[in-house]
């Protein structure tokens, strides 16, 4: 039994001071306010629960700053595409696991606890399938336990090329299943994550570009429990082309053809009309929001303050993994909305910081889209993070102050990190990051040389 004892600690009932926060087994076993520091507690300042990633493509890492050339014609999302493509194509398993521990490493050390990893390279370089069909999944999985961040995995159902069940692009090779292989990755998968403590497993059919409306009803029969989560209306010209081919925008197709709940999480929704915002907030399904990987693709804005105002829930990921930071995911949201509104505080409440509302909204969000709730509570998985209150941008700022300090001012406010019980990151390092960093600079240079 390990204890923490935090002055200040964001707990479901708001902050609350002098809070001994007991651990076993990798959960709390209590969460005491108001209790004085007893010999052998280990100290800490502010502690607020660990939060989640609910998007990732780990082998993007591989290509991050590798985009930022305009070529001879206009740059957008699909241009983009065509450079992933290319990396895609190009990383062996040895390489994928390598990125992906390092990128998990990163993650850790910005905050989350947890990812939702939307894994579509399923396949070797020529397009067939490995031996052991998610050796590729085993590798996200190895990743995860080499690091020890938490991890739900989201095999993707990836089929055609575009709307109307088009046949597969070659560059696509790496992704695309029919049904009965897919089925036995979902098995396959399970068994991968079987030695992870708190993993998870959902499914990912990857958009209505890329799964037929037949497709998308039979594969969410093979996870009857896990979560879902589905690309929707990142871009503008998806919309379009969903309208011509389905006759309905890709939210609306989803809110009138999906069993849309809790279990399912829409990434991105950028394009949606006023109804589809509404209906989609009423659903009961979450948003993933991925603010700095869609303005970095210049995917537009998303329109949160009627989402929120309807009741809407969202969390965050980091999507592409351009850039890896909770702060940076949640201010790159509130300043995109404070741009398009000429407001501030836009997504902020009367009776608290913006910080902590977004926080809060992040972590509510993100918990129920990988079907992980987390915070201080007992019982709970005992994955939580600390801040440095003796940072010179923290200085004299507690609770709401700091989260503030943490989002706005100073992305480099995590002091330590704890999984399970177990602290993985001090001083803002991981404990593997020698080791892991290593191997991952041995990777990239091969992988940049060719």
């Amino acid at each position: 039994m390990a204890v923490i004892h935090a002055a200040s600690a964001l707990t479901p009932e708001g902050w609350r001071r002098d809070v001994r926060l007991t651990m076993e087994a990798g959960r709390f076993a209590g969460v005491e306010p108001e209790a004085p520091a007893r010999p052998g507690d280990e100290r800490a300042a502010l502690v607020i629960p660990g939060l989640a990633n609910l998007h990732s493509h780990a082998f993007q890492r591989a290509m991050a700053g590798r985009a930022e050339t305009r070529g001879p014609a206009t740059d957008n999302f699909w241009t983009w595409r065509e450079a992933m493509y290319r990396l895609a194509l190009s990383m062996s398993p040895d390489d994928v696991e390598d990125v992906t521990s390092m990128l998990y490493v990163e993650m850790l050390e910005a905050g989350f606890t947890r990812v939702g990893e939307f894994h579509y390279l399923h396949h070797d370089r020529d397009g067939r399938p490995y031996a052991a069909p998610a050796e590729m999944a085993s590798r996200i999985a190895a990743a995860a336990g080499r690091s020890g961040l938490r991890l739900t995995l989201l095999p993707c159902f990836y089929a055609h090329a575009k709307f109307g069940g088009a046949p597969p692009r070659n560059e696509q090779r790496r992704f695309i299943s029919n049904l009965d292989q897919f089925a036995r990755l979902m098995e396959a998968s399970r068994r991968a994550i079987e030695p992870l403590p708190g993993a998870g497993l959902g499914m990912a059919p990857h958009s209505l570009r890329a799964v037929t409306p037949a497709e998308l009803a039979a594969i969410c029969e093979l996870s009857p429990d896990g979560p879902i989560h589905i690309h929707a209306a990142e871009q503008a010209k998806e919309v379009e082309d969903c309208l011509a081919a389905l006759g309905a925008r890709p939210v609306e197709f989803l809110i009138a053809n999906a069993p849309l709940d809790r279990r399912w999480c829409l990434i991105h929704a950028t394009h949606m009309t006023g109804s589809e915002t509404e209906r989609l907030a009423l659903s009961g399904a979450s948003v993933g929001l991925c603010p700095v990987t869609e303005a970095n693709l210049g995917d537009g804005v998303f329109n949160a303050p009627t989402f929120i105002a309807k009741g809407g829930r969202f969390g965050i990921g980091t999507d592409s993994n351009v850039l890896i930071g909770v702060a940076d995911e949640l201010r790159q949201l509130e300043y995109a909305q404070r741009l398009v509104n000429r407001e501030r505080n836009v997504l902020g409440r009367p009776d608290r910081s913006t910080g902590r509302t977004l926080v809060e909204a992040a972590l509510a969000g993100g918990g129920a889209a990988l079907g992980a709730p987390g915070g201080l509570a007992i019982g709970g998985p005992a994955d939580f993070l600390s801040l440095n209150l003796d940072h010179p941008a923290s200085q004299g700022l507690d609770g709401d102050g700091a989260l503030d300090a943490w989002l706005f001012v100073e992305r480099g406010l995590v002091d330590c990190v704890w999984v399970g019980g177990l602290k993985l990151v001090e001083g803002g390092r991981h404990f593997a990051r020698e080791v892991i960093e290593a191997r991952y600079r041995a990777t990239m240079k091969v992988l940049r040389a060719s």
